[in-house]
């Protein structure tokens, strides 16, 4: 009886706590409607569940608002607070109309504690317009291959426009989030534990605490952004560093109230499926292979070839094996001319052919001439 009772209570604890497990298939049982794990070095995705279903985001879209203002403002400058700022639903910093804040001193704000006002705010002050600034957050999402990303508001609150509701894929969340840990800036805007900060006049102190639990819940863990709304569930998008890979993890539509903890429980399980199943191998090709190749109506009869890649380090899950094959021809017609390429070397993984190295030639080989032919005469001739 006391058996049953501990296997029954461990899979209890196993249920609340999210430990999920792998079934044979690969399929990992998540809380989220749809998730990626990506690795951030090659892009490759590691795991995928409706990964490129769109749907709506929440806050994970301050990542891409933080991402421009840091790329296309000027930190130090004040920015104005509008009446339309000043009137976003909370959560809020609580700026009213006419104040002035410092732009660095908002992005805290933004990423930090998640306020709303500080988006409009920023989202304002670098377009003129929250519908000017979504043309642009749009643009700059397209720029990093997130082609199915439409955001109408900088804050990610439930909206839409003509073009239809505000939404993203995890997908592209992922390469978005892809290009922000690549910035010193946002990386220490949103690794901060706290910041503390007034408006221009000097009159208003704030100090924000940072919300992204995962920072303090899991070794390695880079940045990371979460998100609610009605519309969107629970969501999140973050960067973990484990066994030598950056993975980046999104969840989204992952539980409604009361079960807030479910996006970290799913994080957790994508980031070990990955550390467990992924490694980086370095892939060398047999160089000593390449041999001397026959030319046709040379001067010479054979040229040297050799490559300049010295193969390649890839991502690799348990049991995927890279193909090297040489596409080179048995011989070449004379001219030949130095580094000139003869044929490649193929990395193939999964039937597809991931890497190309060029095969040069070493040296020139001049094609036979008139003066060649009579030289051989003359020696025959002498001899």
């Amino acid at each position: 009886m006391k058996k049953i009772f501990c296997v029954i209570w461990s899979l209890f604890l196993c249920l609340q706590l999210g430990f999920h497990t792998v079934r044979a298939d690969d399929t990992l049982k998540l809380y989220a409607k749809s998730a990626i794990l990506m690795d951030a070095g090659s892009g490759r995705v590691l795991f995928d569940k409706s990964g490129k279903a769109r749907m709506p985001n929440a806050s994970t879209t301050k990542i891409l608002t933080c991402l421009y203002i840091i790329k296309h403002c000027n930190l130090e400058e004040e920015a104005t607070v509008s009446k339309n700022a000043a009137a976003q639903p909370q959560v809020h910093l609580g700026a009213r109309a006419g104040e002035k804040y410092k732009v660095k001193d908002l992005l805290y704000g933004l990423m930090l504690e998640s306020y709303n006002d500080c988006a409009v705010i920023l989202a304002e002050h670098a377009a003129g317009s929250t519908e000017n600034f979504a043309k642009k957050l749009n643009a700059e999402a397209r720029s990093y291959g997130a082609k199915s990303t439409h955001f109408v508001t900088p804050n990610g609150l439930d909206r839409t426009d003509k073009n239809g509701i505000h939404s993203t894929t995890a997908y592209d969340l992922a390469l978005i989030m892809k290009q922000c840990i690549k910035n010193k800036e946002f990386l220490e805007i949103t690794r901060a534990r706290s910041h503390s900060f007034h408006d221009a006049s000097g009159q208003r102190s704030f100090n924000c605490n940072n919300h992204n639990a995962l920072l303090s819940m899991m070794d390695g863990a880079v940045s990371g952004k979460t998100g609610f709304t009605s519309k969107a569930g629970y969501c999140y998008v973050g960067a973990v560093k484990k066994n030598g890979m950056t993975m980046i993890a999104v969840v989204l539509a992952c539980g409604w109230p009361p079960h807030k903890t479910y996006k970290w429980s799913d994080v957790r399980t994508l980031i070990d499926y990955g550390a467990k199943n992924y490694s980086y191998h370095k892939i060398i090709p047999d160089y000593s292979k390449l041999t001397d190749l026959y030319v046709n109506g040379g001067m010479e009869h054979k040229v040297s070839i050799g490559a300049k890649g010295g193969g390649m380090t890839l991502l690799l899950k348990k049991g995927e094996k890279v193909d090297i094959k040489c596409q080179i021809p048995k011989s070449l017609d004379a001219p030949v001319k130095k580094k000139e390429q003869v044929g490649k070397i193929e990395y193939v993984l999964n039937g597809k052919v991931i890497r190309e190295e060029k095969v040069f030639t070493k040296n020139s080989i001049d094609k036979k001439d008139y003066w060649w032919y009579l030289g051989k005469t003359l020696d025959e001739f002498c001899l």
